[in-house]
């Protein structure tokens, strides 16, 4: 079974984790929630549902990944000011495994240098962070970039486009 990492952090949005963590599950692909505190560590999204985290990201290797959600919230604005989350993303993307972000998400992917020449959607705060950071910005439900392994949507009601794409791109509907 190939496994997909999710970020976990205090103020996630709620649906952004989860409706992945689920889509992903019926797909038949291991989801493992990593935040910056051992696992076992229990946070709250924005609308306070508790999630519990599987692992601490200083532990994890992106060799064990075939790919990588990355919510939104207010949660990416804090862990990307953390060096294992900026490398972790760093090595998932640089081994061409895709890497997908909504909503805030795409400011981890800033922060880990990875998003210059890229096409991404984001919330439209983030399109001056998004441009100024060299990716080409539009404003679409969901935003595929096939040659850099990217998807990218704005809000929880894109969520069944942004997964379906992230489905295809990782090889089809289950792993």
């Amino acid at each position: 079974m190939s496994n997909i990492l999710i970020f976990l952090g205090s103020d996630y949005e709620d649906m952004e984790l989860q409706y992945p963590r689920y889509r992903l599950r019926e797909a038949g692909y291991g989801v493992v929630l990593a935040g910056l505190d051992a696992a076992g560590t229990t946070y709250h999204g924005k609308h306070g549902y508790p999630q519990t985290s599987d692992a601490c990201v200083d532990d994890l290797n992106a060799g064990d990944f075939a790919g990588l959600v990355v919510p939104g919230g207010w949660m990416p604005d804090k862990l990307r000011r953390y060096d294992a989350v900026k490398n972790l993303t760093a090595d998932i993307a640089g081994a061409g495994k895709p890497v997908a972000s909504i909503c805030h998400g795409p400011w981890i992917d800033i922060s880990a240098g990875i998003v210059e020449g890229v096409r991404y959607t984001s919330t439209p705060g983030l399109t001056d962070d998004l441009t100024n950071a060299g990716a080409l910005w539009e404003d679409a439900e969901v935003c595929v970039d096939e040659k850099y392994r990217r998807v990218s949507s704005r809000r929880p009601d894109d969520l069944p486009a942004f997964m379906a794409a992230f489905l295809q791109m990782l090889g089809g509907a289950s792993a």
